[in-house]
């Protein structure tokens, strides 16, 4: 083989272990799940062919359409609270007037560390109505507990959990973007006599855009995906969180314990339409306002 020829080889020899593993581990479910969604597993006739009649089912699936609109609402009140205080975080990281900046840096990004399901856990049981520390600190002081398991709190408590995990996360990556900004910036702003609050929005923020959109795709995705949160808390507040409480929790119900998995198929693959579109929205509307 010549110098020539192997070279050639290179590139697509060390990115083969990467596609073999996308196309067995991402692309091959991803085929066959939508080939589930086409069929209907029926008591008379087994697996039969039903074309798009499944997705024309879940269209009108009032459970799953409550199921979207509640994550969407989830979205929109969790996330702008959770990007906001990661900017903050972040931009008062690079300062350099906080005193032990590292142990606050690692104390705000431990949460991310903590899984999902602990998390879960954890928040459970502080917001239990009986045995969490709110509710007996109420208790003392005479005060009806606070019911976070209700369902006018439930949204809010979800959120806090979800703010509580990731705000570390996207503190990070807003961190690493401001230590990216030149430090002539800085200068070149100081001697034209802005301050650091000017600085902070005429140099920080304008720099900081890219790295808030791409926190806020990582946002978009992990919304519309909700799941370890509420399947937990619905073993508490079974009342309040029904299967179908997110559209992920009601595809894995509906797969796992209503062994309804071509429907199941169906949800999920609407649901990652879902996730697409929102996506797409959230970039084109960010391009839009950066074309002059």
């Amino acid at each position: 083989m010549t110098a020539v020829r192997r070279r050639r080889m290179a590139g697509p020899l060390f990115v083969a272990p990467f596609l073999t593993l996308f196309l067995l581990l991402f692309l091959a479910p991803l085929g066959y799940a939508a080939y589930l969604s086409l069929f209907q597993n029926r008591l008379i006739g087994g697996n039969v062919f039903v074309g798009l009649d499944n997705y024309t089912q879940a269209l009108g699936d009032p459970q799953l359409l409550h199921g979207v609109g509640r994550v969407a609402l989830f979205f929109v009140i969790q996330v702008p609270l959770m990007l906001l205080l990661a900017l903050l975080f972040a931009l008062a990281l690079d300062s350099g007037l906080l005193r032990l900046a590292r142990l606050i840096r690692l104390g705000i990004f431990v949460p991310y560390a903590v899984p999902s399901v602990v998390a879960a856990l954890m928040w459970g049981y502080l917001y239990g109505p009986d045995f969490g520390p709110f509710a007996q600190l109420s208790h003392d002081l005479g005060l009806p507990a606070p019911d976070f398991l209700s369902d006018g709190w439930m949204l809010g408590s979800l959120a806090n959990i979800v703010t509580w995990e990731f705000v570390g996360y996207n503190m990070i990556i807003l961190y690493a973007a401001l230590r990216t900004i030149p430090q002539e910036l800085y200068e070149a702003a100081a001697m034209d006599g802005a301050g650091a609050w000017r600085i902070a929005w005429s140099v920080k923020l304008p720099a900081l855009k890219p790295a808030l959109l791409l926190t806020l795709l990582f946002s978009v995705i992990g919304s519309f995906q909700l799941f370890n949160e509420p399947n937990l808390l619905m073993k508490i507040a079974p009342d309040v969180i029904s299967s179908s409480y997110t559209a992920n929790l009601y595809a894995y119900s509906l797969a796992f314990t209503g062994q309804q998995v071509n429907y199941a198929a169906t949800v999920s693959f609407l649901l990652g339409l879902v996730i697409v579109f929102a996506s797409y929205a959230v970039l084109l509307t960010a391009n839009r306002r950066r074309t002059p």
